[in-house]
């Protein structure tokens, strides 16, 4: 009864409106206060122990130091590079915004602002050079789902203060994931470019691409500060984290100069008003988390899992099926903090190893970014490019293909994800 009421009382909350954060704690203290001997103290201490979790830090700094990147020229920069490196290429263009994707997904731990940074500048240039405006957008809106899944990604801090598993070796795991997704889309797009025999960019000189990779150093060297300074010891995800930002702007501010000191409350502001909506999210589902592991959910749910007799592939399979329902009607870290306590006792007590449901869980929420109706990379893609969202699905879907496929083997191979940590005898 308690359970269905929970659940049931969520999902009333959003269907008539209510924002998903206030769904969560509202429904929280219902059925607190209908069914559990816990009192409702209890909710507003755990809602302000949310705000001294030590690993949630990380995500303002994060947010942070891709806002100074995003409007410090940045983006535009590592587009040059990635455009000189493979431009030359049939398919060149849209192979580079994937290329492009890539190394600001490495920076920012966004996806919606890798989609926004990157498809502020590809799209535009796509279609000037041939290319059809549905295709560009498909292309930088599946690309731009990289963002949470190359470190440093939100959701895996997310999942790692969910979980309390180890953050360094959650994006050690995305690593290799993160990277053949990005060969994979950019594999598929070359393939399509020789078919419809697609425009190439003429091949740049050794000394023009040296002076592209010169220009975009100094955001190149923000990947090496952040997982280098992490795998080395040299500082906490978190307290990379802290660096990340200021480094973002020093380089905005200090080197590339693309923004001055007047711009930097607005800057801030924008970061700010993304983190206090992320994390006032992240509170009340901690309120939700909090219920079900008091009134024993997660734990009754175990044992029915159990006594069914689920292997884990079985497991797996509707883990999946259940992650892409839930992703295409709410926002990745909310879902992360609902279920991760529910199926991390599961997948304990059948052998999966807590890291690969971690990669699982974030590849499950890249789809849920590409589907209506709550996909967020859907509506900033719009909002770039200024085409309807229905536009916008249309040319999104037929990638889908292909990361449905990814995620599939990404399940059911669990080296991808498993196989660089373990090889650095990294501790979970």
């Amino acid at each position: 009864m308690t359970i269905a009421f929970l659940f049931i009382s969520l999902f009333v909350f959003m269907f008539i409106g209510v924002p998903i954060a206030v769904s969560l704690g509202l429904s929280s203290a219902l059925t607190i206060l209908l069914f559990s001997q816990d009192s409702l103290q209890s909710l507003a201490i755990k809602l302000f122990a949310t705000a001294d979790h030590y690993t949630l830090l990380a995500i303002p700094f994060f947010l942070l130091s891709g806002a100074f990147m995003t409007s410090g020229g940045v983006a535009r920069r590592l587009i040059d590079f990635a455009n000189a490196s493979v431009g030359h290429l049939r398919g060149g263009l849209p192979i580079a915004s994937v290329l492009a994707c890539v190394l600001f997904a490495a920076l920012s731990g966004s996806s919606p602002a890798t989609v926004a940074a990157v498809g502020s500048i590809v799209i535009a240039g796509m279609v000037r050079s041939g290319y059809t405006r549905s295709f560009a957008t498909g292309i930088v809106c599946n690309a731009g789902t990289l963002g949470i899944l190359i470190p440093p990604s939100i959701v895996m801090v997310v999942y790692a203060a969910a979980t309390s598993t180890s953050v360094g070796k959650l994006f050690m795991a995305g690593v290799v994931p993160g990277l053949l997704l990005g060969f994979l889309l950019m594999l598929a797009i070359y393939i399509i470019a020789r078919i419809k025999k697609m425009p190439a960019q003429p091949r740049v000189s050794v000394g023009e691409w040296l002076r592209a990779a010169r220009k975009s150093l100094w955001g190149l060297l923000l990947i090496v500060v952040i997982l280098g300074g992490i795998y080395s010891g040299i500082f906490t995800p978190t307290e990379a984290a802290a660096v990340a930002a200021v480094y973002a702007a020093f380089v905005s501010l200090v080197i590339y100069r693309d923004i001055g000191i007047r711009e930097c409350p607005r800057v801030i502001l924008d970061a700010a008003r993304l983190s206090i909506v992320l994390m006032f999210i992240i509170a009340n589902a901690m309120l939700f988390a909090h219920v079900l592991t008091t009134e024993q959910i997660p734990q009754t749910i175990t044992q029915w899992v159990v006594e069914q007799g689920f292997s884990p592939i079985t497991f797996l399979l509707v883990l999946n099926v259940v992650l892409l329902i839930a992703g295409s009607f709410m926002e990745p870290s909310a879902i992360i903090l609902i279920l991760a306590p529910i199926l991390f006792p599961i997948a304990m007590q059948l052998g999966i190893d807590p890291i690969h449901l971690g990669v699982i869980m974030v590849v499950n929420m890249e789809i849920g970014m590409l589907t209506p109706p709550t996909g967020l990379n859907l509506f900033v893609a719009s909002a770039v490019t200024g085409q309807p969202l229905t536009t916008v699905i249309r040319a999104s879907a037929p990638w889908l293909i292909l990361l449905v496929s990814f995620l599939l083997l990404i399940t059911y191979v669990p080296f991808i994800s498993l196989g660089l940590p373990n090889l650095l005898g990294m501790p979970g």
